[in-house]
C-alpha cells in the first residue's frame, strides 16, 4: 500500500508512468498489476514531462513530443516484415512442415573455420562496430544463459520453457570427437514472458537500453544511475580515477559478477558505470574506456574556455560533442570503408555537404528495427580471435585469445595490457570479409563459461527465435523482385554456394535470412553483402530521421552553430585515439584500415583536432570584467 501511494505521489510531483510496450499512459490499477507479477522494470517508464528546449535526455524519453515514451528505454523494436513462427511461437518449419535443419549443422556446411587476414581492415574495425551495436541492444539475453541459466543442456533444461538449447549433429566435424552434443541456449526475453502484455501475441524482444545512438555504455540510460555512480558534479566531469598513469572510469573491487574472469589477485579492476556493458567484450569495454575518457577532455577545455558556466551545462554540451564525435566517426568515416561513400550519398544516409542538414520528420517515431543489430551479427565473420599486442615503436610482443577477455576487465589494468592491445587494434589486421570464420569464434564464444560456444551457430538460432521471414523474403523487400528457385540466387550468390543451398534445404523459401547474407555478394564499392545493406540502411536513415535530436540539424535544441559543426566534422577516430589511447603518439590518418603506402603512420600533432575555442562563450568575459 505505501509503494501504490508512493507511486500516486511521485507520478503526479515528477512523471507520468506509460506502459513500456503500448506507449500509452497508465493508472494506478496497472500498476498495482505489474508489481504484483513484478514486472514493473519491464513494463512500465516513468517519464516527466516534454519540454522541447531541453537536452537529449539520458533515459531517450521525449524525443518525439508526441509520443514520450517512444525511444525510451524498455520500449519496442520495429519490424521490417511481419514475423513468422509455428503454433506456440516455436521456431517455423520448412516449407513443407519438417523441421528445420540444424543451426550448427548449417554453420559447419556453410563456412569453413581458420584464420585469414583482411588486406584491408584492421581490428579496430570490429571493435567499434561491436560498440556501437552496443549502444541499441543489451546484453542480458546472453548473460542469461552464458551465466544464469548454464543447465539448458541437462535433464532440467527439458523442462524449462526458456531453455532452447542447439544440438549438434553426432557426425559434427569438431564435436565428434568429443561427448559434446548440444549448446547451451535461451529464448530471448520477451514483452510476453515478463508479463507485459499477453502471451498469445507475437514474442517482442525486451531491449534494456535506448533505440538512439546516444552512447548509453557511457551515460546509461537511468538518470538515477548516471547521476550516483556516473557524475563527478564539478566542472561537467564524468567520475573517473587516476592509476598507474592513466584515467579510468571509476571502478569496484567488488564486483565479481560484472568481471568474473578477472585474474585475482593480480586483476581488480571492474568498471563501476551506470550500465554493466561495459565490462563485457573487449571492443566495448576498450572504446567505453576511451569515450569516457573524451567526455572529460573535452569538459575540462570547456570548463576553462567558460569559467561562467553551471557543471549542468559543461555536462551536456560535452555530453554532446562526444556523441556527436562518435556519430562523425561511424558515419562520415567507418560506414563509408565498409558499405561504399557514394552508395550512402545515393541512400542520403550522408550528407555530401560539411554544412547542416536537416531530414527530421516527427511522424517518424524513434525505434530501432529488430532486423539492424542482428545484421550486424555478420560481423562474426569478420572476427580475429587472438588478440596481438604491440609496443608503441610498433614491435610485436605477445597474443592473447580475444574470448579470454569477455567479463575481464582486470586484465586492461596490469602489466601495460591496455597500451599493447590500444597499439595492436590499429597495426593487427581484421579478419577477411569471406567465408572462413575464426574457429576460437565458433568453438569457444565467449570464453571458459561453458564447455563450447559456437557464436554464429546462436546468430543461426536467433534468426529464427525471431521469427525473421526466409532470406528470399528480405531480398524482395529490398529488391522488390521475386525468388521463386534456387536459380534464381545466382545473381548474387556464387554458384557453388548455391549448390551447396539445394543440398541443405528442401525449398528456396527455406534459407534462413542469416544463411543469405552469409553467402552473398557483396555490395558494389562496399565490403558488407546485399541484404545487409538494405537492412542497415534502412534504420540508419530512418535514425536521421527521427531523431529530434541529431547532430546535424540546426534547428534542434542546443544545436551547433555553424562554426561548431565544422570542428565536429574533422573528428576522425585518428584523432580520438591520439587524444584518448594510451601511447598513441602516431598513427595512420585511417585506422580502421591497414598502414600502407597512402595511409602511412603519422604524428599526433598531424592530424587534424577539433578547437573547442568555437564554444567560446563571450558572455563569460563580460561577466568576469
Amino acid at each position: 500500500m505505501l509503494l501504490l501511494v508512493f507511486i500516486s505521489i511521485f507520478s503526479v510531483c515528477y512523471g507520468i508512468f506509460y506502459d513500456s510496450y503500448l506507449g500509452t499512459e497508465i493508472g494506478i490499477e496497472e500498476i498495482k498489476r505489474y508489481n504484483k507479477i513484478n514486472a514493473t522494470f519491464w513494463c512500465t517508464n516513468d517519464i516527466e514531462p516534454c519540454n522541447t528546449n531541453e537536452w537529449k535526455r539520458i533515459d531517450g524519453s521525449c524525443n518525439n513530443i508526441n509520443h514520450p515514451s517512444i525511444g525510451a528505454a524498455n520500449t519496442p523494436q520495429v519490424r521490417l516484415l511481419p514475423a513468422v513462427y509455428d503454433k506456440d511461437f516455436e521456431q517455423k518449419t520448412t516449407k513443407s512442415g519438417s523441421p528445420m535443419p540444424l543451426s550448427r549443422y548449417l554453420r559447419t556446411r556453410l563456412l569453413s573455420e581458420g584464420r585469414v587476414p583482411d588486406q584491408v581492415l584492421t581490428q579496430l574495425t570490429t571493435h567499434f562496430l561491436v560498440f556501437v551495436v552496443s549502444d541499441v541492444l543489451s546484453v542480458h539475453d546472453t548473460v542469461n544463459y552464458i551465466i544464469w541459466k548454464q543447465h539448458c543442456c541437462t535433464e532440467k533444461g527439458e523442462t524449462d520453457r526458456e531453455c532452447t538449447p542447439n544440438r549438434i549433429p553426432d557426425d559434427d566435424p569438431v564435436f565428434r570427437f568429443s561427448n559434446i552434443r548440444c549448446l547451451n541456449m535461451t529464448r530471448p526475453i520477451s514483452f510476453q514472458s515478463v508479463g507485459c502484455t499477453e502471451k498469445d501475441t507475437v514474442p517482442e524482444r525486451v531491449v534494456t537500453t535506448t533505440p538512439i545512438f546516444d552512447l548509453s555504455q557511457v551515460y546509461g540510460h537511468n538518470i538515477d544511475n548516471l547521476n550516483r555512480k556516473g557524475r563527478l558534479y564539478q566542472n561537467g566531469l564524468l567520475k573517473y580515477e587516476y592509476e598507474n598513469g592513466r584515467i579510468w572510469p571509476p571502478s569496484s573491487r567488488n564486483s565479481n559478477h560484472l568481471c568474473s574472469l578477472n585474474q585475482r589477485p593480480a586483476e581488480t579492476r571492474c568498471h563501476d558505470t551506470p550500465e554493466q556493458g561495459p565490462n563485457s567484450i573487449l571492443g566495448i569495454n576498450l572504446f567505453t574506456i576511451w569515450t569516457w575518457r573524451h567526455h572529460n577532455k573535452v569538459a575540462n577545455e570547456l570548463a576553462t574556455l567558460n569559467p561562467c558556466w553551471s557543471d549542468e551545462n559543461l555536462f551536456y554540451t560535452a555530453r554532446d560533442i562526444n556523441i556527436a564525435v562518435v556519430m562523425q566517426i561511424l558515419f562520415y568515416e567507418m560506414l563509408p570503408i565498409l558499405m561504399g561513400r557514394e552508395n550512402l550519398l545515393r541512400d542520403s544516409v550522408i550528407s555530401p555537404s560539411r554544412g547542416f542538414r536537416d531530414l527530421y520528420n516527427p511522424n517518424v517515431l524513434p525505434k530501432m528495427s529488430l532486423e539492424f543489430p542482428f545484421m550486424w551479427r555478420y560481423i562474426h565473420t569478420m572476427q580475429e580471435g587472438a588478440i596481438k599486442m604491440y609496443d608503441n615503436k610498433g614491435r610485436y610482443l605477445k597474443q592473447v585469445p580475444l574470448v579470454n577477455l569477455t567479463l575481464r576487465t582486470g586484465f586492461l589494468g596490469v602489466d601495460n595490457n591496455l597500451d599493447f592491445i590500444t597499439q595492436g587494434s590499429f597495426r593487427q589486421a581484421s579478419g577477411k570479409v569471406d567465408y572462413t570464420v575464426d574457429y576460437d569464434v565458433t568453438g569457444i564464444g565467449l570464453g571458459p563459461f561453458q564447455r563450447a560456444n559456437d557464436i554464429l551457430t546462436s546468430d543461426l538460432a536467433k534468426n529464427r527465435l525471431f521469427g525473421f521471414q526466409p532470406y528470399v523474403k528480405y531480398k524482395e523487400y529490398c529488391s522488390g523482385k521475386s525468388y521463386k528457385s534456387f536459380e534464381d540466387l545466382l545473381e548474387f550468390i556464387d554458384a557453388e554456394n548455391v549448390d551447396i543451398l539445394k543440398d541443405v534445404y528442401e525449398d528456396v523459401d527455406d534459407i534462413d535470412l542469416m544463411v543469405g547474407v552469409w553467402l552473398e555478394k557483396l555490395v558494389p564499392g562496399g565490403r558488407v553483402p546485399t541484404t545487409f545493406y538494405c537492412i542497415i540502411v534502412e534504420q540508419l536513415v530512418r535514425t536521421v530521421v527521427s531523431d529530434r535530436h541529431w547532430y546535424e540539424r540546426t534547428n534542434r535544441p542546443h544545436a551547433f552553430d555553424a562554426d561548431q559543426l565544422h570542428e565536429i566534422r574533422k573528428a576522425s577516430m585518428a584523432r580520438l585515439l591520439c587524444d584518448v589511447g594510451d601511447s598513441v603518439t602516431e598513427i595512420q590518418p585511417k585506422p580502421f584500415m591497414r598502414i600502407r603506402p597512402g595511409n602511412q603512420l603519422k604524428q599526433c600533432k598531424d592530424i587534424p583536432f577539433i578547437d573547442i575555442e568555437a564554444w567560446r562563450d563571450l558572455s563569460c568575459s563580460m561577466k568576469s570584467s
